[in-house]
Formats: structure tokens, sequence, C-alpha cells
């Protein structure tokens, strides 16, 4: 017999008062009008950025990867990019090499890691953020070894670093998402690189040139012109009214975490790379002061949303379908028959309630 799950199911089409059936992909759905409306059923959250959490990152390898897909799941995340930092290239193929096991067989109780989001080294020395400065310019040849380690998903660059420009086009053709991203580039430079095929950008607002008048940097290159890009809505990277207005002028902004090994747990020092950083009042800073990465989980992801304006369809939509399509996935981020069973279910105050995972009902602790 298949699962089933009843309430308020967001579909494509909109919300469906009723109950769904599934097995690792969904079956059915119904209507129902004794389902319980104050239980919302949303697809899995989709997550494209993040390095650790439950106190790990997932550049210390082994099996670090499937402890941090564990952590995030129980908040409704069943989709994530395991996601690097600059380092050298021997601990970059550290962290591949973890991750790789964990790409090829989900285990029980974590979110599906479909690949690596490749965040360093490839980015401007000029706006480093939380990145150490091991940075250095990309090759064909050093990607695809890394490639060759573990699926490149996406990955971050400055592409006014030399080389870089002529790189994206043959990056697209590997299937890899080219993400502006850590950036001291200009609006001209930024927008060459969306016509050279870059899909993204990585952490809008944050490690980039800022928005101005005179000079629109890149901020203004992706408010004019993007389709897709990341945003980290914890409500201390990004101002609520830029956050708003990203959201109003990029059509498919998806939200991510940039989650740490300081996300679920208490506050204290945690290791993000190779570098320690602070946790302190929900917030994650390098010693300098510096914002490191964040302590979010997806479900504060939603709420945070719905808590600036946004309806709960649309910051579903940040959370599931938009990041889904970005990677070019039909079968995730929504709820309809055929698609992976992955799916959230939250009480009246957006609180988790269930989460589902290729069909596995995930325990909750």
């Amino acid at each position: 017999m298949p699962n089933s799950l009843s309430g308020r199911i967001l579909t494509p089409g909109g919300w469906l008062l009723g109950r769904i059936e599934f097995a690792e992909h969904v079956l059915n759905l119904y209507p129902d009008a004794d389902a319980p409306s104050e239980l919302s059923i949303l697809p899995g959250f989709v997550d494209l950025h993040v390095h650790g959490g439950a106190g790990v990152d997932i550049m210390q390898g082994g099996d670090t990867a499937v402890q941090v897909a564990r952590a995030h799941a129980q908040h409704g995340t069943t989709v994530i990019l395991g996601t690097t930092m600059t380092a050298s290239p021997a601990a970059i193929e550290h962290a591949l090499e973890g991750l790789a096991e964990a790409i090829s067989q989900r285990a029980p109780g974590t979110a599906r890691i479909l690949g690596v989001h490749l965040e360093g080294p490839f980015i401007s020395e000029k706006r480093l953020g939380a990145q150490p400065n091991l940075v250095c310019s990309a090759t064909l040849e050093q990607v695809l070894h890394y490639h060759s380690i573990a699926p490149i998903k996406v990955l971050t660059l400055a592409p006014e670093l030399s080389g870089h420009l002529a790189l994206i086009p043959q990056l697209k053709e590997l299937g890899i998402r080219v993400q502006i991203g850590h950036s001291a580039g200009s609006y001209e430079e930024g927008l060459a690189a969306l016509q050279a095929g870059v899909a993204g950008f990585t952490h809008l607002f944050n490690g980039m040139t800022p928005l101005n008048h005179y000079q629109p940097g890149m901020v203004g290159a992706a408010l004019a012109h993007a389709e897709y890009a990341e945003l980290i809505p914890d409500l201390q990277h990004v101002h609520p009214g830029a956050m708003r207005a990203a959201i109003r002028a990029i059509p498919k902004l998806f939200c991510v975490t940039d989650a740490t090994a300081a996300t679920g747990m208490p506050d204290g020092e945690y290791a993000l790379g190779s570098q320690t950083v602070m946790k302190c009042l929900g917030c994650v800073r390098l010693a300098s002061g510096s914002l490191a990465g964040s302590a979010l989980t997806m479900d504060q992801a939603l709420r945070n949303l719905v808590s600036i304006g946004l309806d709960l369809a649309a910051a579903s939509n940040c959370l599931s379908r938009h990041p889904a399509d970005y990677l070019g996935l039909p079968d995730r981020g929504r709820i309809a028959p055929g698609a992976w069973a992955d799916l959230v279910v939250l009480d009246a105050d957006l609180q988790v309630q269930t989460v589902v995972i290729e069909g596995e009902l995930v325990s909750l602790v």
C-alpha cells in the first residue's frame, strides 16, 4: 500500500485541500474536503549552497557530508549541493572525495546530495568575504580534474579574472551552472559574463560590487538581467528591503542557507574550511567581525520570507521550485504525479511536522 498525507497541498497549479499518495515518487493527488486545512504540504526544500551543519564542515571530508545532509533533513531540506571553500588543491580534493561517496548513495534519514557547488578558489582576492586568500584563476584542466572526483553542478567564479570569460561557455557545455560570486567586477563585466553563459549569482549582494546609480556593479547586472540568483534570507546578510527588490527584479530568485558547521549548534567556535568562526546570537562571523556563512536552516528561511511579506506559495517557490528549475530538474521541487516524493509538512506556525525524502518518512528528533 502507498503512503499518504493529507492537508493543504501546494501543487504547480495552486493549493489543493486533499490527500497525496506516494511511494518513492508521487503517485496521485485527490481532493478531500475533510483534510486538515491547518497543515500545509510543500515540496521539500532544495538548498544549493551548504557548507556544514551539526558541528561539522564538508571540507573535513570523510563522512561529514552525510552528517550535514542528516542535520538539514530535520528542517525539511530534501536536496542539497555540498559546497566547498577556497583552499589548497589537496584540501579541495579531500572534500570532494568525501562528497563523492555521499553523492553515490543516499543514506537513510538524509537529504539527497545531488552534487557539488565549487565556491572557491576561482574568486577575486578583492572580494574574499569569509574565504581564505588561496585564490587562483581557473583552467579547464583543473575543473575537469575536480569534476572527475565528484560531479560539479554549480561553480562560483569571478568573471573579471584572466581567462574566466572564455572558460564560461566551456563549463556550460559540461552542464555546470556558472555563477558570479566573490567578484570585484563591474556591471559591464557582469553583463559580458551573462552573455557568455553565466547562469546566476552567488549570495546576491554579498561578496560583489554593490549597486550605485552611476556604477551599477555586479548587483546592478543581476537586478537588470538575471533570471536566477541566490539570496541568503537570514535577515542578516541582506536587508529585507533589498531582499524584496531582488525578488521583484529576478524572476526565479532562489534562496540558500550558506549554512556552516554552526547550524543547529549552540553559540561557540566552529570550523569553516581552514578558518575558525564564532556563532553568537544566531550570527556566524570571523574574528574580524565579517559575516562568515550562516546558521540558517531552510524552514527558518521560509518563515523569514513570509515575515517580510511573501505569501507561502511564493516563499516555497524560492526554496524549492526555482532551485530545482535552475538545475534542470523537472522531478524535484514540486508536488505532482511522477515527481520524487520530497515533501515537508508544516503546521499553522510553519513549524516542521513531517519530512519525506524520496518516499522515506524521516524520523524527526
